[in-house]
């Protein structure tokens, strides 16, 4: 399994959007992975062949409009649907032609959106709240998670009912400037539980039956189980604060100059991510070679983990990916109680796209 030091590199990311200007040129992708992880070198062998995986370009011969995709980590299940949207066609049949590009930690998704280096990308909602106070020219379209899959994971041997046991003792891990450990700890504190920084992986975690961390679901709990532990794992949305995570952006620039090329986009997604829950088989393959330490068997169990994060009562009701302004809303309040927005922003004005 990949190293999991970057569950999620919130600070990293902010940090980049406060020091760089919004309009820079892209950051280097040499964090990435290669094949269509990342943006191929105008001189490297294929780079001009089609990426692994792809469908054809459009149907009928149409000539299909290229547009490129800025994810905020390296290939896995939570990207999954992006796959599978180019690998059955869904892309395709929407005349698009889309370049997939691998992040990596700290990697300035929104940044490369408002500046035009990539038509879309992937954000965190929390991410996009923060970024349009700075006046970031960025709109959310779809959300891959409709509950947050960031937790707090502990030992089943300790008994735990909830986060609030985990924080009466022991040892937790955690980045306590993350906008959710922040929620934490005006809600319950952190006065009765040693803070130590989180340093990823899990080995301190099998170590030690008193030790807690920060999690992603889908990742840390599946690699402490296959090292023999036993792991427990509380979501954090649970306990009031979920975020969407996975959201798809686009700058509001081209919302307004092309609404249906975006519109496309999206229906496309939603096929695709259709598909990949259906069956992840063929998109985690394509995944696998582009991020080889991940292994088969951890591509699936995170791919069935997520699942239920992703398609509720309510996405069946209204579709995959679908965004309240409810849901906005709460998360932008949460936000400017823990000091992280000074005010509210129009909301109304996020959800134009939608």
């Amino acid at each position: 399994m990949h190293s999991t030091a970057r569950r999620r590199p919130f600070l990293q990311r902010l940090a980049a959007l406060a020091a760089l200007p919004l309009l820079a040129p892209a950051c280097s992708r040499s964090q990435a992975p290669g094949g269509d992880g990342s943006s191929p070198s105008p001189s490297a062998p294929g780079a001009q062949g089609a990426p692994p995986g792809s469908a054809p370009a459009a149907p009928g011969g149409a000539q299909a409009v290229k547009v490129k995709l800025a994810l905020n980590w390296v290939p896995e299940p939570e990207f999954g649907g992006f796959y599978a949207a180019r690998a059955s066609g869904a892309f395709a049949k929407e005349n698009l032609e889309v370049e997939i590009l691998g992040g990596g930690a700290g990697a300035p998704v929104v940044q490369m959106v408002a500046g035009g280096q990539v038509d879309f990308g992937i954000s965190g909602a929390d991410e996009v709240l923060t970024a349009r106070a700075r006046g970031a020219d960025v709109l959310p379209l779809f959300t891959v998670f409709q509950t947050s899959p960031q937790a707090i994971m502990t030992h089943a041997s300790r008994g735990a009912k909830g986060i609030a046991d985990i924080l009466k003792s022991g040892t937790l891990a955690i980045e306590p400037g993350l906008p959710y450990a922040a929620y934490l700890k005006k809600k319950y504190g952190f006065d009765k539980v040693k803070v130590v920084p989180y340093d990823g992986g899990v080995a301190r975690f099998v170590a030690d039956k008193d030790f807690s961390q920060q999690c992603f679901i889908t990742a840390e709990p599946i690699a402490a189980k296959r090292k023999g532990s036993d792991p427990a794992t509380f979501l954090v949305a649970d306990e009031g604060f979920n975020p969407y995570v996975a959201v798809v952006i686009t700058r509001a620039a081209l919302w307004k100059e092309n609404p249906e090329r975006v519109r496309a986009f999206v229906r496309a997604v939603r096929q695709g991510w259709r598909a990949y829950l259906d069956d992840p088989t063929q998109a985690n393959a394509v995944m696998a070679k582009l991020n080889t330490s991940m292994d088969a068997e951890t591509f699936i169990a995170a791919a069935e983990a997520q699942k239920p994060l992703i398609e509720t009562a309510e996405t069946k009701e209204k579709g995959l990916g679908v965004m309240t302004r409810a849901r906005w809303e709460t998360l932008a309040k949460q936000l400017v109680d823990l000091g992280i927005l000074e005010k509210m922003p129009p909301i109304d004005d996020l959800l134009v796209a939608l």
